[in-house]
């Protein structure tokens, strides 16, 4: 190997690692806990102050002899049980948390279930209200103002948290203002619905098109039942109904102009005051209640906005602020479960109970049940589980001081050089939107992808319209830590297109199958991927003005994939897949450029010839001692 690989290859582990499993703790759960016997819960309706009545159910502990903080939750997905007498079997973000005893709370947001009001998808912020001006900053002051002054026996200290579409109400909780709130965990949470869930920079998610179905209606009035149905397809095969059904939109017949945020989507295809309004990032400033940000390294749906919101805290605040990454997708460390795995990746035993015991309840407990206010909480700034070594490392800032800019260049016969080429010629392949690369070799029907961030990318590498660029086998351990930038020059010979770059790590064929393993699927050189993402290419230059490519000439196409932490142990291979169609992860580009896809026509969508140089190049960090 030359020196610049030899330099790429050298990593240390900064600061400690902790082990998932098998520690000595000292609180037990009781497996035989009942809510009903220790909770009792109440339904209230909270006036906000434009006279709108949000639906809030409390659950509060037996035991009168103390106060407890509050936790609430807001959620556009119910706070069900409905009625008197009916209550969950389980609450609170976390088992400890509910058995060590605190007041729980769930409210549905304004518009959705048994609350009032309108509900607006991703409702805009207002920094300076006036009058009877509300957003969901608004509803969360009233609400936590209600609670402290009406809710018996708490001690005045409130905290917020919530997964995915609940997180965005809890990084919203933040910009509330009200004095009462203490701490907030946002985890998984939405920051901009340009690039979370539907949208990667701007391409559209059509594997998130049937839940258009739950955020796209309104209701009449508060209910109990859901007043949405989805859509009723004749196929069970995502890859044959989607390809089948050709451009977008033939997708009207599913959905009407009944459905607000389908008609929303269609017409704000770039990200227009529409779209920006609707992004929390950029509000994230003189942040004051404490945050621990939570998210998955392997979460299909929010990795964008999780590292975006520490980030921007991180960057425009004071306050205390934390980031915790695990191996998980979406939601994981939600839920209790011995073998934690990703697709065919097993990862490590009792890795989202070390979690909610060793890390979400010591934050909680700090911040909302006394502690050191100045925040000696004991948990590090960065907690973020190496998903190649399969261990936690803590970090005093995240990305590390102990990180070195490095680059590979794509070079020729497949090769992932320290170097660029001095010849940049191009590797050239075909894109048909006829006949997509699909984003995995399982293409049945699911509400939601989730294993494919880790899925096995042989299929994928076997491709002629798939280009790949891979290292030797690596003589040392490779530790990649924080964001990768693909700055790819590019040409085509039609007036539009998508790139997607995938960071794979190839596996030797010496590694055994686990539990986890699918059938049919061997890890011995199984190709894990680690990393990836899309760029829609009209919006190479601005997300707000897209702009198409000149047929036949050079232009640059930079890709962000988000933050990783993963070792490419000794004796694997880093590989890096390059293709234009990911179907039907994301819709189809017609390759033939048109104002807006979702009004492109048949005739619109044509096979064209994609071109990479050789002088592009994947920028990273590598960790160093």
């Amino acid at each position: 190997m030359n020196n610049i690989f030899k330099l790429l290859c050298v990593v240390c582990f900064f600061a400690f690692a902790k082990a998932s499993s098998a520690q000595s703790r000292e609180t037990i759960l009781d497996t035989t806990y009942q809510v009903t016997e220790h909770y009792n819960k109440q339904e209230v309706r909270i006036k906000m102050r434009d006279g709108v009545h949000l639906h809030t159910t409390i659950y509060s502990p037996k035991d009168t002899s103390k106060t407890y903080p509050i936790l609430m939750q807001r959620t556009p997905y119910s706070s069900k049980p409905y009625g008197e007498g009916k209550m969950r079997t389980a609450i609170a973000p976390n088992a400890y948390l509910m058995q060590e005893g605190n007041i729980i709370v769930y409210q549905d947001v304004r518009g959705r279930w048994m609350s009032e009001g309108k509900y607006d998808n991703m409702r805009a912020f207002i920094p300076n209200k006036t009058g009877t001006q509300v957003d969901e900053a608004s509803d969360t002051y009233d609400t936590i103002e209600w609670l402290v002054n009406n809710v018996e026996n708490n001690n005045g200290n409130v905290g917020t948290w919530g997964i995915s579409y609940p997180g965005f109400y809890a990084t919203y909780s933040l910009l509330s203002g009200h004095p009462a709130l203490k701490a907030a965990s946002p985890q998984a949470c939405i920051g901009d619905f340009f690039f979370d869930d539907f949208h990667h920079n701007g391409a559209y998610l059509l594997s998130y098109w049937r839940a258009t179905a739950v955020f796209g209606y309104q209701k009449d009035g508060p209910t109990t039942e859901s007043w949405y149905d989805f859509p009723d397809l004749d196929s069970d095969d995502q890859f044959d109904f989607f390809l089948k059904t050709g451009p977008l939109s033939n997708l009207d017949k599913y959905y009407d102009e009944t459905n607000e945020f389908w008609t929303q989507l269609k017409e704000h295809p770039n990200y227009d005051e529409f779209w920006q309004s609707r992004g929390l990032i950029q509000h994230l400033e003189n942040i004051e209640p404490a945050v621990m940000v939570v998210g998955g390294l392997y979460d299909a749906e929010d990795l964008y906005g999780p590292w975006e919101t520490y980030k921007n805290i991180e960057k425009r605040s004071n306050n205390y602020n934390t980031v915790v990454f695990g191996p998980w997708s979406h939601g994981d460390w939600a839920r209790n479960k011995k073998r934690q795995a990703v697709g065919n990746v097993y990862f490590g035993d009792n890795i989202s109970d070390y979690f909610q015991r060793d890390i979400e309840t010591k934050f909680f407990n700090h911040f909302l049940k006394g502690g050191d206010k100045g925040g000696a909480t004991g948990l590090p700034e960065a907690h973020v589980f190496d998903s190649g070594s399969k261990e936690w490392k803590s970090f005093e800032q995240w990305p590390p001081k102990k990180a070195m800019k490095a680059s590979f260049f794509l070079g020729k016969e497949n090769a992932l050089t320290g170097s660029p080429s001095t010849k940049y010629d191009a590797e050239k392949f075909v894109s048909d939107p006829a006949n997509p690369v699909p984003y995995a070799e399982g293409k049945k029907m699911v509400f939601t992808p989730r294993k494919y961030m880790s899925d096995d990318q042989r299929f994928a590498a076997a491709r002629e319209d798939v280009l790949v660029y891979e290292t030797p086998v690596l003589e040392d351990d490779l530790t990649l830590v924080g964001d990768i930038m693909a700055k790819l020059n590019v040409a085509t010979t039609g007036t539009s297109a998508d790139w997607i770059v995938k960071i794979i790590d190839v596996y030797p064929d010496d590694v055994p199958n686990t539990e986890e393993t699918e059938e049919g699927v061997e890890m011995a050189g199984y190709h894990q991927m680690v990393r990836s993402e899309v760029m829609r290419g009209r919006f190479r230059k601005s997300f707000e003005r897209p702009q198409p490519f000149v047929a036949g000439e050079k232009d640059e196409v930079f890709i962000k994939l988000q933050d990783v932490l993963h070792t490419f142990k000794k004796g694997h291979k880093l590989q890096v897949q390059i293709q234009s169609t990911w179907f039907p992860l994301i819709d189809l580009n017609p390759q033939t450029y048109v104002d807006n896809i979702f009004e492109a026509k048949e005739e619109d969508f044509t096979k064209q010839t994609h071109s990479v140089f050789h002088n592009s190049k994947i920028e990273f960090s590598i960790l160093v001692e």
